[in-house]
């Protein structure tokens, strides 16, 4: 009586389940496995020769490996449905944003109505922070020296007057940031005030529009004013 070893068999299945998920970067239904398993064990278990039944601990080993791959495709499963839910959620918050004003990494100064603001981002703590401020032709207009700062976010307000006293007209100027402490340098990132007008996602990213400043990720928000 001619027979198929059970463990060569299944195992060969197994071995082709998984090139072809591989191959194609697909995997078949959870339930169209388990069928397709028990179709064949099923069959394998009437035609065992009576001499040499069937192992059990192999046959045990085979059902793990079928209950493996189960589990591995509901997890899947339940995170692409957590991912989705997560990112509906991230976006409905986000949404929240429209209309504020935030900090984002820049160097323009907008000057309306005689006033601007305007931040900056310290690597760490600082006993002096010079923030220059220059117009369109590269020339310094004004300097505001800020004194002693802790690190991380920080914001400035600047009147519009120059180093003489005038008042300048409204506009767009550069912004340079400069500290130190007692050990040299210290790293500072000017940060520019920008206005949220929309939230959108693109290619399974979250992107905060901000105007002139483009899009930009929520991890590129620095503070929300």
């Amino acid at each position: 009586m001619s027979t198929t070893s059970t463990a060569n068999t299944v195992q060969d299945w197994y071995a082709s389940v998984a090139t072809t998920q591989r191959s194609t970067g697909t995997a078949n239904k959870a339930s169209e496995q388990e069928s397709r398993f028990l179709t064949l064990l099923t069959s394998q278990l009437k035609n065992q020769d009576p001499l040499n039944p069937m192992d059990n601990a192999e046959t045990t080993s085979q059902l793990a490996q079928i209950s493996t791959v189960s589990g591995i495709e509901k997890l899947n499963a339940t995170l692409t449905k957590m991912m989705s839910s997560n990112q509906t959620s991230d976006t409905l918050q986000a949404a929240n944003l429209v209309g504020h004003s935030v900090l984002v990494e820049g160097n323009q100064l907008a000057l309306s109505s005689s006033m601007a603001v305007g931040g900056y981002e310290l690597d760490k703590p600082a006993s002096s922070v010079t923030v220059t401020i220059l117009d369109a032709n590269g020339a310094t207009v004004q300097t505001l020296e800020l004194g002693e700062q802790e690190a991380g976010v920080n914001e400035f307000v600047w009147d519009g007057q120059s180093l003489n006293g005038a008042a300048l007209a409204d506009g767009r100027y550069t912004v340079k940031v400069s500290a130190k402490d007692k050990d040299g340098s210290v790293e500072a990132t000017p940060l520019e005030l920008a206005k949220v007008g929309a939230v959108l996602t693109a290619d399974g990213d979250l992107k905060i529009d901000v105007g002139r400043l483009g899009r930009v990720s929520m991890s590129d928000i620095k503070l929300i004013l």
